[in-house]
């Protein structure tokens, strides 16, 4: 029977009779739900098919792939060489058993391969501690619980009752792990212990040398049987720097970082930054630190497989690495014990006539003044208490005294560049006594029973510091009469003035030297102190600031080539390796590169290089470097002594700066004998003419 009534007739119907509506269980909003879960649900299922089915071989290599990565594993680095080619540095490459840590490795896990290992070579345990063989002991989780147990609520916990901190927990294990324990492995454990802190060392996917020791062929054999139990153990080639030769040139050499030191902290970032690996060894220090770009050798990339547990089951070399560029020095090795040998001689010779009992050394640097390489760097280092002697080659441009008159081209320059002085230009030495200060004057002429109208070049070749301070008198405005009181407001624009004539020069800046750890000397700069009128006239002839032997080289280089100031380097050039690893082609010119022209006139430069002539070669009373005029060749050169306190004794620097030959230098040289009692021995002359005739003898005499 139909039923004649409609929905809403219905529902009237039922209320009016009282009867309740049956409603639907599930509203209308959750079945749209479910009706979007199953559409999503049936995509997932085509994708899954498609997955599995069509792109099967796409995503099992994706697969694959997630369980390789790329490790690099250093190589050689480069080999330095003198500039004759001879080789300074090179390498000793071994066979090595290297690991290469992988995934989620486990303390555990390396221990149990460390002792693997050692059964089946034979490692020599140097430098193992005893710490060393307690962390062995403990990677072991039932030898740490074994210890943990015995441990006291106060090493676990704190006041709290809170659990302290892991480190602290295995630091208090460390110290109740007893001598027994420690030793309970025997020459065996000893063994496993040091291999076991080699593989601690590492770092994820990074390569350590576990063993640079000689290997037996079956040895080598037995580690590539065992290769599947060995995780992360392989065979390499490790290396070590062989300094050869190498004299007291040593330390200007450098070092390199340890595989366990690996990147310097400080350079951490930047190294990284050029794809370094954090156990890469670097140079650290002087030469190696400075050319460590081309020194550093190209790193072989290995491909690496591992299981499911991050563990290392394969290892393929894919790209071999290469041997670092060479480095070859401007510095001749015998030239450079030929200087040395000079320098030692007259130095012991000035302890044995008594005057270098208070020295602390003497310093020597020859440089090519029309290139700026540096020829010879030598260095002594005494102990003025023991009196123990040492080479010191880094003195040369660390080690900083008072030059004396050497520096008297410098301050006729600034007289120059001031316009006080036009060209050779005559003053009048004297003595000068200043209001309320003691008397200064040049050491020809203390008392006025010398004075005499000088020029420039005479002031030179005289060593007048009379001349020196009138320039600086001219320059504060004044002019020189007795008692008289200087410019007290002038005196920074001319310390300025002084200075910066000085620093044309290379005299109180870094020169630029292509070794770190450069020394600028020492450039005063209080301005305010009761003596500096008086200071700066000491200023003019040497006797305030402090430079070093290679400052004073690298200045008397640019008198020499006429006012081009070149930056000196110990490196000549940048080379590849040949195909016996040997000195191969040329790969970048270290270039001559001036650092500034002296900006005075071309006259101007050949007074001061004829007053230079004049100090050696000169005829009149007072000429100060006659010493060396029987030298081979023709020298020009600046003596100079400056007066110092030390020790609380009144003692003298004595130094000279040189070049020859005079018409067309090719050398040019500081010879610095700082502390001696007097000047008298002239030491500073004999190994200036010395180091000349030797120069001459190898290089000009063929």
């Amino acid at each position: 029977m139909f039923n004649l009534f409609s929905k809403r007739e219905l529902k009237k119907k039922a209320v009016s009779e009282g009867k309740k509506i049956n409603r639907s269980h599930i509203p209308l909003r959750l079945n749209i739900l479910f009706l979007i879960v199953f559409i999503l649900f049936i995509l997932l299922l085509v994708k899954l098919s498609t997955m599995q089915i069509l792109n099967e071989s796409f995503y099992v290599s994706k697969l694959n792939e997630s369980s390789k990565t790329i490790v690099k594993t250093a190589s050689a680095r480069g080999m330095i060489y003198d500039a004759k080619g001879r080789v300074v540095v090179s390498n000793i490459g071994s066979p090595s058993i290297t690991y290469t840590r992988g995934q989620n490795i486990s303390s555990e896990d390396m221990r149990e391969t460390a002792l693997k290992l050692v059964s089946l070579i034979k490692i020599d345990p140097s430098n193992l501690t005893e710490r060393d063989r307690i962390d062995f002991f403990l990677a072991s989780r039932k030898n740490y619980l074994k210890v943990y147990d015995r441990l006291s609520e106060f090493d676990k916990k704190d006041n709290l009752g809170n659990a302290k901190p892991e480190s602290e927990i295995y630091a208090a294990a460390v110290k109740n792990v007893t001598k027994a324990e420690m030793n309970q492995y025997g020459e065996n454990g000893k063994r496993a212990a040091f291999v076991y802190k080699k593989m601690n060392g590492a770092a994820q996917f990074n390569t350590v040398a576990i063993s640079t020791q000689e290997l037996s062929k079956e040895e080598i054999a037995k580690v590539g049987e065992n290769e599947a139990d060995l995780s992360g153990i392989g065979t390499g080639t490790s290396w070590e720097r062989k300094y050869s030769n190498t004299g007291e040139i040593r330390p200007l050499l450098g070092k390199v970082s340890t595989e366990q030191q690996g990147l310097p902290e400080e350079k951490l970032d930047d190294y990284l930054k050029k794809g370094y690996e954090r156990n890469d060894r670097v140079g650290t220090s002087y030469l190696e630190e400075q050319y460590e770009e081309y020194l550093h050798g190209k790193p072989s990339q290995s491909e690496v497989v591992m299981n499911n547990q991050g563990e290392i089951v394969k290892q393929e070399v894919i790209k071999q690495g290469s041997q670092g560029d060479n480095v070859k020095m401007t510095i001749d090795l015998e030239f450079q014990k030929g200087v040395d040998k000079i320098m030692k001689k007259y130095f012991d010779q000035a302890l044995k006539q008594g005057r270098a009992q208070y020295s602390e050394g003497a310093f020597a640097v020859v440089m090519n003044p029309n290139t700026g390489g540096v020829l010879a760097m030598s260095g002594i280092l005494r102990d003025v208490t023991t009196g123990e002697i040492n080479p010191y080659i880094l003195g040369t441009f660390q080690a900083q005294t008072e030059p004396g008159s050497v520096v008297k081209g410098a301050t006729i320059t600034a007289g120059y560049e001031t316009g006080v002085i036009k060209g050779n230009d005559t003053i009048l030495d004297t003595p000068i006594k200043l209001q309320g200060t003691p008397q200064k004057a040049s050491v020809f002429n203390p008392t006025g029973a010398n004075n005499m109208y000088l020029t420039a070049k005479q002031a030179l070749e005289y060593s007048s510091n009379d001349y020196m301070m009138k320039l600086v008198i001219k320059m504060l405005g004044q002019e020189y009469f007795p008692n008289m009181v200087l410019n007290y407001d002038k005196r920074e624009e001319v310390y300025k003035a002084l200075r910066q004539a000085y620093a044309q020069y290379g005299l109180g800046v870094k020169t630029g030297l292509d070794l770190p750890q450069e020394s600028s000397g020492q450039v005063n700069k209080d301005m305010n102190t009761e003596s500096i009128m008086g200071k700066l006239l000491d200023l003019s002839f040497g006797q305030y600031d402090t430079y070093t032997a290679l400052q004073l080289a690298d200045y008397v280089s640019t008198v020499a080539n006429g006012g081009k100031r070149y930056i000196p380097h110990v490196v000549e050039g940048i080379y590849g390796n040949n195909e016996s690893g040997g000195l191969g082609k040329l790969v970048k010119k270290i270039e001559p590169k001036v650092g500034n022209t002296i900006p005075i006139s071309k006259n101007q430069m050949s007074i001061i290089q004829d007053g230079f002539y004049d100090v050696v070669h000169g005829t009149g009373a007072f000429t100060t470097g006659t010493p060396m005029q029987n030298a081979d060749i023709s020298i020009s050169a600046k003596t100079g002594t400056a007066e110092v306190n030390a020790y609380g004794k009144d003692l003298v620097n004595s130094n000279v700066v040189a070049y020859a030959p005079s018409d067309k230098p090719k050398v040019a040289l500081s010879v610095v004998f700082p502390h001696l009692k007097d000047y008298k021995g002239m030491q500073n002359m004999n190994a200036t003419k010395e180091i000349v005739n030797l120069y001459n003898k190898m290089y000009l005499k063929k």
